[in-house]
């Protein structure tokens, strides 16, 4: 990371170069040139890209130079010098005022992004790695710039009846989406220590996208409860089925029942219980990983990354996916990715 000095020297070096080459032009060319009347270009530039008080200091010299240069032009004193240097210093004024403007509104941006992501962080926040009986490690993709998180959710809780985990995807982009996947994060968290089962889980879940959906909107969802004795129930709203990965096992897609609808759309999903061995690893991800394509216009092969996603570490296995898709997709990414890897810790 560049040193803050540095970076201000850099900056200030622009302006210096043009002030540098104005005073050079206008003490080699002819008076009728009139360079003395551009010296100001300096200032306005420094006030682009630098502090006030430096934008102050380019100012004053671009002032300084423009009544000295009536020495070598020897026009000093005349109606034409008292022109150009009023017009430097009146431009110099100027530069000074956009410098504490852009400044300020710096400031406001810069305190608007803070604000932002504390916000993103609320939605989506951070997974212990370890929670319960699993390790956890957990990804985040947004295809908005500058944005950390969009319409896709995850979230892990520790309940009596099991770690609980969801992974959604509301349908749309901007800001609706993720005001609705905050409301469904935050039903999902109430819903989770006080639901008996993951079908009713579903149910709440489904009334709350219910009451706040518009007339087009729904919210793909898989539900999963990781038990102590080694198995693990699903629960699937129109999202896609997790790739489970157990040992010396190739990956495949878990069968979790029949098609449903998403929520805000009627689902009543019926559970489905699966063997989750020791050391196994499930993997729940949202649309951005698999619809992510290549120039041929190839989707994302998921299951030929399972030697990938078992290997190494969960933060590993996580960081070499998303390798894995940048390099397939060539950096083009249309949509948001959320990604969770469970794993059975041993004991």
């Amino acid at each position: 990371m560049r040193p803050k000095g540095s970076l201000q020297d850099t900056q200030a070096f622009l302006p210096l170069v043009v002030l540098g080459v104005l005073a050079g032009i206008d003490a080699t060319f002819p008076p009728q040139t009139l360079v003395s009347s551009s010296y100001g270009v300096a200032a306005l530039v420094a006030c682009a890209i630098t502090t006030v008080r430096v934008t102050a200091v380019f100012a004053a010299a671009s002032s300084t130079l423009a009544a000295m240069s009536g020495i070598w032009n020897d026009n000093f004193g005349s109606v034409g010098w008292w022109i150009h240097t009023l017009m430097t210093v009146g431009i110099g004024a100027l530069a000074v005022l956009l410098a504490q403007i852009r400044i300020r509104r710096e400031q406001d941006l810069q305190h608007m992004t803070t604000i932002a992501v504390a916000a993103q962080r609320a939605v989506l926040r951070v997974i212990p790695s370890s929670v319960g009986t699993l390790s956890v490690a957990t990804r985040y993709v947004s295809a908005t710039k500058e944005a950390l998180v969009g319409g896709d959710l995850y979230e892990v809780v520790q309940t009596p009846d099991g770690v609980r985990v969801i992974v959604g995807d509301v349908r749309g982009k901007g800001l609706d989406a993720v005001q609705m996947a905050a409301t469904v994060l935050a039903a999902f968290r109430r819903a989770a220590v006080l639901e008996v089962s993951l079908s009713a889980m579903a149910t709440d879940l489904d009334n709350v996208v219910t009451a706040v959906a518009g007339d087009e909107d729904f919210v793909t969802a898989v539900l999963a409860e990781f038990h102590d004795d080694h198995t693990v129930t699903l629960v699937n709203c129109g999202h896609h089925p997790p790739l489970l990965l157990s040992n010396g096992d190739t990956g495949r897609l878990v069968d979790t029942g029949d098609p449903q609808p998403p929520l805000g759309l009627g689902p009543h999903p019926e559970p489905v219980t699966c063997h989750l061995p020791e050391g196994s690893r499930m993997l729940f991800y949202t649309d951005g990983l698999i619809e992510a394509r290549n120039r041929q216009g190839a989707f994302f092969p998921l299951v030929d990354s399972a030697t990938t996603l078992g290997a190494g570490s969960l933060d590993d296995a996580l960081d070499g996916l998303l390798d894995d898709v940048v390099q397939h997709s060539a950096d083009e990414m249309d949509d948001d990715m959320a990604l969770v890897l469970a794993e059975r810790r041993p004991g």
